[in-house]
């Protein structure tokens, strides 16, 4: 497995420059090998946190006021909605891009990263719950369409709960019933064609010609969220909201139930204190015992809020790593790693 982001000691300077190295060069040198691509790591609300921009603080928040300063792509604490972009490459060398939540930063995130890394369209969707910082953004999805020969709007598969379906239809029902009067077109609006799929280690799902297994974990008191288990060849579990984790999943992911992870990509939403029973999100400490439970092989923390510094934590990653045996970074907002899928 080749990423540029967790290998120890120079774990942090890797990662930058897997974000800001030229396209061109970092897909060149690992083509045809499937990517992942970090959209977002951030927690719903972004970051700045508005209010620490417009109501600053006396001294000011360290991390988003850098916002005022750095530009996004110089600055790891610049960080929209939790979201990740799995470039997949097929055996026969065809590339598929699916993404996995589509929250209220999705706009920005196209602008910034799609351009960035030269991602062309989505060709698949996969929602893990129906929160704002997960679908908000289904609304602009149509921007990443894919066209064919004919320069016609494809429709995109989307993968969700029932549950998720219900909220999603309340939320944009002209995007679950669309009815086109004769000789009228549905013009930026996304066409989607929506699959529903069980919270259910058993049964997987394929996306783009890639298996997904759910994984459920409880995100909040009586909730149930999805992360998704992934890879043939490389094993990646993503959990990017979650406050517990339920029995069956971690025997599903973890080193003593199953063949050890190549890559756990977890969320930590705040950096001090353990959660409580109604307790959202893992925080830092609940996310680092987690990680040494399962045992991957590699981690990356994502969810942050504006508690946790960039080059501060991972320098305390890089020491906790070194004495676990488990590198583990913070993953930052346009990271691209390469990974044999």
């Amino acid at each position: 497995m080749e990423t540029t982001s967790v290998a120890r000691g120079s774990a942090q300077r890797s990662m930058q420059a897997a974000a800001t190295a030229p396209t061109g060069d970092a897909v060149e040198a690992a083509a045809p090998a499937s990517s992942l691509i970090f959209l977002g790591t951030g927690c719903s609300g972004a970051l700045p946190h508005v209010r620490c921009l417009i109501q600053p603080s006396t001294p000011p928040c360290a991390v988003c006021s850098q916002a005022l300063t750095l530009p996004p792509e110089r600055n790891p604490n610049y960080r929209c909605n939790t979201s990740l972009l799995i470039d997949y490459c097929d055996d026969d060398g065809t590339h598929k891009y699916i993404l996995i939540d589509v929250g209220k930063t999705f706009r920005e995130q196209v602008l910034r990263w799609f351009v960035h890394h030269k991602v062309p369209s989505v060709d698949s969707i996969i929602l893990t719950h129906e929160h704002a910082d997960a679908v908000l953004g289904l609304d602009d999805a149509w921007l990443v369409h894919p066209s064919n020969q004919k320069n016609e709007i494809d429709h995109v598969p989307v993968f969700l709960t029932q549950f998720t379906m219900d909220s999603v239809g309340g939320k944009f029902p002209y995007l679950v019933k669309q009815k086109m009067g004769e000789g009228n077109e549905v013009t930026r609006v996304a066409q989607l064609d929506w699959t529903i799929i069980e919270s259910d280690v058993d049964k997987p799902f394929v996306s783009s010609g890639l298996e997904f297994v759910p994984l459920p974990v409880m995100h909040g008191e009586g909730y149930v969220c999805l992360g998704f288990l992934f890879g043939r060849k490389a094993r990646v579990a993503y959990l990017s909201d979650v406050s517990r984790i339920l029995p069956g999943t971690e025997h599903a992911i973890s080193k003593s139930g199953a063949r050890q992870l190549d890559l756990l990509i977890l969320e930590t939403n705040r950096l001090h204190g353990v959660g409580h029973a109604r307790s959202c999100h893992l925080t830092f400490s609940e996310s680092l015992d987690t990680i040494r439970r399962i045992c991957p092989k590699k981690a990356l923390l994502i969810g942050m809020n504006h508690e946790f510094e960039h080059h501060r934590e991972n320098q305390i990653l890089a020491e906790w790593s070194d004495r676990e045996g488990i590198p583990v970074q913070l993953a930052h907002d346009g990271l691209r790693i390469f990974i044999d899928l």
